[in-house]
């Protein structure tokens, strides 16, 4: 059975994978520490909610889903009688707004596909694995382009995901992708974070890739829940891109060399369509205002 250590584990070596999968693992964690600990007294059970908190914010730092996500369950919770319960009841209503917020993004980005297209996607992305799937089971045919994704290999999942419900997959090393872009028709994105500037941050090469894509005409969208705006954002803190360790990249490397292991980018808004959320498909300008308006809470 999963501990409160074992899920923050997870979370900071990649064991856990997309933002939203993340999320959910975090706000699980979190009701493991209420439930096991829902008998203490109620000041040291906040304590304890309130460190857990910080401590999963610290497990991985591109992470503005996670941070929303686990700020609505514990929102006003000192304010509560029966903190255990209250949390328990808002781990509910978070996880009908994922079930409900994945339905449309699903929906929604589905209707960008036709058939005989081929996509290229990037990295792992459950928005895109799930849209990919669905768009599968309700009769499109098209075949999907996606890259490796270096030094973790997390394009792997992707690929064996697809392949696996039938959905004819190439598989390319991360610099033949201009290569694989040529060739495609549109090129479908995750997303970790989104800035008030309307950047989009994901896996590094991200940004290389949709220039590459303008270069050839070829519509670039981002598919996310609209949690993962960053609200921080708003008041000039720039969302930290996490560094990873250099022995990802290469374990035993000679003295002299430094290896930079940035695990994101930002994405110019220039180069991004649009974002397709649950709350529709917009321009990143205009779903910055749209996210703003929906979940003033958000915005702290």
């Amino acid at each position: 059975m999963a501990s409160f250590q074992s899920i923050v584990r997870d979370i900071k070596d990649i064991r856990i994978q997309g933002a939203a999968n993340i999320a959910k693992a975090a706000v699980s964690a979190l009701e493991l520490v209420a439930d096991r600990n829902k008998s203490r007294p109620r000041k040291d059970l906040l304590n304890m909610l309130f460190k857990a908190k910080s401590v999963l914010f610290q497990a991985r730092p591109t992470e503005p889903m996670m941070r929303n996500s686990l700020n609505f369950i514990l929102a006003h919770i000192e304010e509560e009688q029966e903190a255990s319960e209250a949390l328990k009841h808002r781990a509910e209503k978070f996880n009908q707004h994922f079930a409900d917020a994945e339905k449309k993004i699903v929906e929604y980005t589905s209707r960008k596909i036709s058939d005989n297209m081929v996509i290229f996607t990037h990295c792992h992305s459950s928005a895109v694995v799930n849209t990919l799937i669905y768009s599968k089971n309700h009769g499109k045919k098209f075949t999907v382009h996606n890259t490796e994704t270096r030094p973790l290999f997390q394009g792997r999942k992707t690929a064996a995901d697809l392949a696996r419900h039938g959905i004819p997959v190439v598989h390319y090393i991360d610099s033949a992708a201009r290569i694989a872009l040529k060739k495609a028709d549109l090129m479908l994105l995750g997303a970790d974070a989104i800035t008030s500037e309307g950047k989009v941050i994901n896996k590094i090469g991200s940004e290389m890739f949709a220039e590459v894509a303008e270069k050839y005409d070829i519509p670039v969208y981002i598919c996310t829940d609209s949690w993962k705006f960053d609200p921080l954002s708003i008041f000039g803190y720039e969302e930290e891109i996490e560094k990873r360790v250099p022995k990802e990249i290469w374990p035993y490397a000679p003295k002299g060399i430094t290896i930079s292991n940035l695990a994101f980018e930002k994405i110019d808004p220039k180069y991004i369509s649009a974002i397709i959320s649950e709350l529709g498909v917009y321009k990143p300008s205009a779903f910055v205002e749209e996210v703003k308006k929906t979940y003033p809470w958000i915005i702290r």
